[in-house]
């Protein structure tokens, strides 16, 4: 079945129109547009008192609109001056690119440095821009053109048309924009131009095929599977969609990787009139991994992962250069191009230096630059991890903790705890009951679980008796360990900021712990975004807190447990839940809330001991 693509999309036939716009509320001080066409210009065009051509070579580029940053994406210093933008997957007019030509370059006689067209191999781009060269020429203006073909996916046998221009155009706008920066003649700029444009090879893969803004269906030619109900995937797809290589099943991206870099190396550059492999072993390459349009930028690191492992290991070449992400998109299209530049005799240091050189072109990605190729990246060597050990111990190591001033603590402690996760196991059955209605069934089971592992911890003498601090911590170590789940998070969070609060302070007495109780408290809502009145165990934590108003005496505790227990049979009233799993149960009414009522059975064990 074939439906209507779905896109921002006003009038098909404005659009170009309004990106031109978007583009200019995007960068008000970067662009300017040129009058009556679809032509974008660097804002050191607009009312200059020096025209810019008088100083240096001006570059032009350009195409159908569509593959998006390019090229507007890379007017900048140091690269393009202007582009020309065609509409959809159509070439400029040659008005259009005539116009741009005199916008940026002055007649020879006004002193114009010249301009040079980087155009991408296409028939329409070529005529029409080479109309507009020649036009240009008569007016006494010095215009050269570079023609980019680095797509290894057409064959050389197949017609007179040759290779497709793809995303290793960028490189040609890097190298040559940064030569006419530096001053270099139009001569020099074009031979420079030239010399990455015969250097470097592309391939591309996609997933599924572009799908065109306005048009009436989805292109589906990649949706289908094969005989064997197969996923399809296609080497070599245009960045029009034209057909590329073959389709073949999906593949790994391991695969894929490989897939790529034969076919380049298989394509080959031409040398002499002779084949030769794109790259060699020991090469040093610049890598370029282009987002095709629809590929999120997680596949694409993994895919620059592959591509950059295969060339090292098994090609025994070295990456100094690796660039990722949107260069020459085709709109959706999922897929992925790589674009290779060996970095050989042909490719200089020098214009590896204009490569490298900076530049304010919104697209243009900056390179983290590994240049010492016979050494491992910095990046491959990890930053130790700092081990601490028990984390218990840790939270309280090199502290000077305040003496405890409760008598008999530790005594007390274990008392409250075997009581506390004892009466947990027991409410296990009504937990998981209450659990089962309002939420998935484990509130019971995960509390009865930390209560035991809890209790082996007492009963095998590690948990940290003598001081509260190391054994809040003790406790969270125990949950952390046993609950999982947001609650077990939770409870643990409330341990450990109950144990930091207990650091503090000249003695450790009870109220000191009514202050740890309620400071864990705070981190439970603050952290886990509920509060009071959400349907959580706060609605038993919240009122208990509030009704200790001393320290932890009998008669708080006492009304710390009632004010729990109030808290909890209240959340039966409540229709709706904030948060937790019971957030996708509509009508909750009639059966409390699990935690909320796990924490009424604690408080009130531990009112049991504290009041004897």
């Amino acid at each position: 079945m074939t439906t209507k693509p779905k896109k921002f999309l006003n009038d098909p036939s404005n659009a170009v129109d309004e990106f031109i716009a978007g583009l200019l509320l995007q960068y008000p001080n970067h662009l300017r547009k040129l009058a009556n066409h679809h032509v974008l210009l660097h804002s050191s065009f607009a009312n200059a008192t020096t025209h810019p051509n008088k100083e240096r070579v001006s570059l032009l580029s350009g195409g159908g609109s569509g593959h998006e940053p390019s090229h507007a994406g890379f007017i900048g210093q140091n690269m393009l001056s202007g582009a020309i933008l065609g509409g959809i997957f159509a070439s400029p007019p040659v008005s259009s690119i005539l116009a741009a030509i005199r916008a940026v370059t002055l007649p020879k006689s006004e002193g114009g440095q010249g301009c040079l067209l980087i155009v991408k191999n296409y028939t329409g781009d070529r005529l029409n821009f080479g109309m507009a060269c020649e036009m240009a020429n008569a007016e006494g203006r010095m215009i050269t053109m570079c023609v980019v073909a680095d797509d290894c996916a057409v064959a050389r046998t197949k017609g007179i048309t040759g290779a497709r221009g793809v995303a290793g155009t960028i490189l040609v706008h890097k190298a040559a924009g940064a030569a006419a920066g530096k001053g270099l003649g139009l001569d020099q700029v074009t031979d420079v131009a030239n010399v990455v444009a015969k250097s470097v090879g592309s391939m591309g893969v996609a997933l599924n095929t572009v799908t065109i803004p306005g048009a009436d269906t989805v292109n589906d030619r990649l949706s289908q599977t094969n005989e064997l109900g197969e996923p399809m995937m296609e080497i070599g797809l245009g960045i029009h969609g034209e057909a590329g290589m073959r389709q073949c099943p999906l593949m790994s991206c391991n695969d894929i990787a490989k897939t790529m870099l034969d076919s380049v190396q298989s394509y080959g550059r031409e040398v002499d009139d002779t084949i030769v492999p794109l790259y060699n072993s020991g090469d040093q390459l610049l890598v370029l991994v282009n987002n095709l349009g629809g590929t999120s930028n997680f596949e694409m690191s993994l895919l620059a992962r592959s591509l950059v492992t295969q060339l090292e290991n098994d090609g025994k070449c070295k990456v100094t250069r690796l660039l990722v992400g949107s260069f020459m998109t085709s709109f959706d299209m999922q897929g992925a191009s790589v674009s290779i530049l060996p970095l050989n005799v042909n490719i200089t240091d020098k214009v590896l230096a204009l490569i490298d050189c900076e530049t304010n072109a919104p697209a243009w990605a900056k390179v983290d630059i590994w240049k010492h190729s016979e050494a491992s990246r910095p990046s491959n060597s990890e930053i130790a991890e700092v081990i601490g050990g028990d984390a218990s111990k840790d939270s309280t190591a090199g502290l000077s903790l305040p003496p405890v001033s409760i008598n008999n603590f530790d005594a007390l402690a274990a008392t409250v705890i075997e009581k506390c996760c004892k009466a947990l196991i027991d409410a296990e059955p009504e937990l998981t009951k209450f659990d089962t209605i309002v939420g998935d069934g484990d509130c019971g089971i995960t509390m009865a679980r930390g209560a035991k592992e809890i209790l082996q911890r007492l009963e095998s003498k590690n948990l940290a008796l003598d001081h509260p601090s190391m054994l809040f911590s003790d406790l969270a170590d125990a949950v952390s360990k046993s609950m999982g789940g947001t609650s077990g998070i939770l409870l643990e969070l409330m341990f450990r900021k109950a144990s930091t609060t207990c650091t503090s302070g000249d003695s450790l007495s009870s109220k000191k712990l009514t202050e740890a109780f309620k400071a864990g408290i705070e981190a439970v809502s603050f952290y886990g975004g509920a509060r009071e009145g959400s349907r959580t165990m706060l609605d038993a934590l919240s009122p208990a807190a509030a009704a200790m108003v001393g320290g932890a005496t009998g008669a708080d505790v006492a009304a710390a447990a009632n004010a729990a227990r109030e808290g909890a049979n209240a959340t039966a009233k409540m229709d709706h839940a904030e948060a937790g799993r019971s957030n996708y149960v509509s009508d909750l009414k009639g059966t409390p809330d699990p935690g909320a009522v796990a924490v009424a059975v604690v408080l009130e064990a531990i009112s049991s001991v504290v009041d004897m």
